[in-house]
């Protein structure tokens, strides 16, 4: 269930947007994958998840690598992008159904059901994606993300849009997700980071520039905050 990435890199003419990464993601942690904007963070992730073709470099998900078992690594992964892309128009049961079928799930209602419940949408499970708030059309993000109950979970921006209940809420499915599978969350906001990951990396300009245990990277820093360590290691 593991995520081994080997010396990732992908460049956009002379602009290396990633260069040259290799981490591993273990089952039963969630790590915070950060970086400022314009780092490499999503478009690592897009990689990971098939959506990016690599220009150097592989990872492997669950064994299976991402360059040559493409279809069987999308099979293991559930993704949320960062603008998650939900059809407008369907209700968000259809919507659900819909992403269920492209996986072939098997008694695919009474999952829809069961994730619908699971990530807080009931209240709102009868009405069009385009008549819900930002942080519930973030919750039928993260529904589709784990339909098929993948092994790995890739979540950019997660709780983003979300108010501060919606947040705990969320905050404590992720939590509960990562015990049992592989989990990558990219996020900006540093509490959120020490609430939820046990491990940490930072990436700026395309590199790695920490991967560490929040307490083991604390400690290299005189224990200052997450927030202080993640400037100084961004901030040129």
């Amino acid at each position: 269930m593991s995520i081994k990435v080997k010396n990732l890199s992908k460049h956009y003419h002379q602009q290396k947007a990633v260069d040259e990464i290799s981490f591993e993601a273990k089952p039963g942690k969630i790590l915070g994958f950060l970086g400022p904007n314009g780092a490499g963070k999503s478009t690592t992730m897009k990689m990971l998840t098939g959506y990016l073709t690599p220009t150097a470099g592989d990872a492997e998900i669950c064994g299976k690598s991402i360059l040559s078992e493409d279809l069987a690594v999308k099979r293991l992964v559930g993704y949320l992008p960062e603008n998650t892309p939900l059809y407008n128009d369907m209700y968000i049961k259809e919507f659900l159904s819909f992403v269920g079928e492209t996986y072939g799930i098997k008694n695919l209602k009474n999952r829809v059901d069961e994730v619908i419940k699971q990530v807080g949408l009931t209240p709102e499970q009868h009405k069009k994606i385009s008549m819900l708030s930002k942080g519930y059309k973030q919750r039928v993000g993260l529904a589709q993300a784990i339909i098929h109950d993948p092994e790995v979970l890739i979540l950019d921006e997660p709780t983003s849009g979300l108010d501060p209940n919606q947040l705990t809420d969320i905050r404590t499915l992720i939590k509960n997700l990562g015990v049992a599978k592989t989990v990558i969350i990219s996020t900006h906001i540093m509490q959120e980071v020490e609430a939820i990951c046990d491990e940490v990396i930072i990436i700026n300009k395309g590199k790695i520039v920490a991967n560490d245990t929040i307490l083991a990277l604390k400690d290299k820093n005189k224990n200052n905050s997450l927030e202080e360590i993640f400037r100084s290691l961004t901030v040129n």
